[in-house]
């Protein structure tokens, strides 16, 4: 440890933006008619996603034997949690809390972070776009956000549809543009590797550097936990604000039926047993609360760091932050 390693990485200012920030946004929420609440942190359940890698944690029954006892995960986001409280009666909450992602350490992440997740009972795709588009504005003063197709975003910075293009034309339009895969762990690649790295390397950079962008409407194989749309193709009612080209918020019309989500819960796993990664259980209370009724509902889930970072102009996370992962 070096003799200084006990101060913040933050200076006071940004500390102080920070819960300024934070007090605007418990304003913005309550003029809105949101309740704030909470969820835990720890819980037998977790998401299941092919790119998110909970945290496990052993909870010892017995303070003497610290090796025995239940596994349980740090959450990724407040998400299950949240989705149970709307399954009980919720209408439209909002909550301010931390979050872990294992191996999430670089410019834009911390294993450790702050996120701010919402939802609201009877709200479209579009309805949830509009609160989004609002609230950048009123944190940010980004004005009303673009709303920019995910297909028309391919078609005009890479010149391909990445709803019907091959495989093949995919990887061919990165090689034109002199960009490659980097070696993550897994020898599946699949369409949706090159779609990341194409939004990634020739989309997110060209978005407005001054005001606000929303893409919608992305491909169906990246739905996650939102509805599919159908179509010719089908596209997943998903949402992403970008701000400055940095990816703040993602947003659902979200998923409702439990047989679905059970469905795509095992395909992600089969992806991270490709990767050569762990497995997570696909059975949770969240399932649960699905087929007892979920109501029709969007979310979004914005990290908050990385807005703070904008609005102080910081160029990394640690920055913005009392303690990364390397003073925590």
């Amino acid at each position: 440890m070096m003799a200084d390693d006990f101060r913040p990485t933050a200076t006071w200012d940004r500390l102080r933006l920070r819960a300024t920030l934070l007090k605007q946004l418990r304003q913005f929420f309550d003029e809105q008619g949101f309740l704030e609440v909470e969820t835990p942190l720890l819980s037998t359940d977790t998401c299941v996603d092919r790119h998110l890698d909970p945290i496990p944690v052993l909870l010892p029954d017995d303070p003497r034997h610290l090796e025995q006892g239940r596994r349980m995960w740090l959450q990724t986001s407040p998400e299950f949690g949240m989705k149970r409280l709307m399954a009980s009666g919720g209408e439209a909450i909002y909550q301010m809390t931390r979050a872990f992602r294992m191996a999430e350490v670089g410019q834009f992440h911390n294993p450790e972070f702050t996120i701010l997740e919402w939802y609201r009972r009877g709200d479209s795709m579009q309805d949830g776009m509009a609160l989004l588009s609002e609230l950048s504005d009123t944190l940010l003063g980004t004005g009303p956000a673009t709303l920019l197709g995910y297909a028309e975003a391919f078609q005009r910075f890479v010149g391909v549809d990445p709803l019907r293009a091959s495989d093949q034309e995919l990887q061919q339009a990165a090689n034109d543009s002199g960009i490659q895969l980097t070696e993550s762990g897994s020898s599946h690649t699949d369409r949706d590797d090159w779609l990341n790295l194409l939004l990634t390397e020739l989309i997110e950079p060209r978005l407005s550097q001054e005001g606000a962008t929303i893409l919608y409407d992305y491909p169906a194989s990246q739905a996650a936990l939102a509805k599919v749309r159908a179509g010719d193709p089908p596209v997943a009612e998903r949402f992403e604000l970008y701000v400055a080209g940095i990816e703040l918020a993602n947003g659902y019309h979200e998923l409702v039926d439990a047989d679905v989500l059970r469905q795509r819960n095992a395909e992600a796993n089969v992806a991270r047993t490709n990767d050569g990664k762990y497995t997570v259980p696909t059975d949770s209370r969240l399932l649960t609360a699905m087929q007892h009724g979920l109501p029709e509902c969007t979310g979004v889930a914005l990290g908050w760091d990385r807005l703070v970072m904008l609005a102080a102009g910081a160029s990394v996370i640690s920055d913005v932050l009392s303690f990364p992962d390397d003073r925590a």
